[in-house]
């Protein structure tokens, strides 16, 4: 039986996580290694890291804000953080890609959404393309239709999940 582990994200998680979001996303929509400590700076309590039989295999993570709307300066600007904003974003689900479909983003999505009831947050918000709108409508979350992000340069459909 195999075993799983979710932890909080740190600073010195900042290479690791930059290795697997180059193996989940094109190198256009991919943040940085970069771009991922600057966040795990400010907010490294809002990235859950999901370790498999003592491999890491995945994360999630994103800042909490005031604003309702995901937008792509959020992306680039970690000290947008406000640990009291009332929403959740989600800026990046990963699972490399040797685990996908075994429900490791699942488990991360699920202690994304308990952390947030548990901050108290009013949702969470994420922006996806087409094809993954169906998977996050599972855990909940509305279809809010063409996101303006442009992140990447492709078509990105914002969804909520609300509480």
């Amino acid at each position: 039986m195999m075993e799983y582990i979710i932890r909080q994200g740190n600073i010195d998680d900042a290479k690791a996580l930059a290795a697997v979001e180059a193996e989940c996303f094109p190198r256009a929509e991919a943040a940085t290694a970069e771009e991922i400590r600057d966040r795990l700076s400010v907010y490294p309590n809002h990235f859950l890291l999901l370790y498999r039989d003592g491999k890491l295999v995945g994360f999630i993570d994103g800042m909490t804000t005031d604003k309702k709307d995901l937008n792509d300066e959020m992306y680039e600007k970690a000290s947008l953080h406000n640990e009291n904003g009332p929403w959740q974003m989600i800026f990046g689900l990963n699972t490399i890609p040797s685990c996908r479909r075994e429900g490791c983003a699942g488990r991360l999505i699920e202690a994304f959404k308990a952390q947030a009831k548990k901050e108290g947050k009013k949702g969470i918000v994420l922006t996806c393309k087409d094809r993954l709108v169906h998977y996050y409508a599972k855990f909940g979350f509305v279809n809010e239709g063409v996101s303006e992000s442009t992140h990447g340069h492709v078509v990105w459909y914002q969804m909520r999940l609300t509480f």
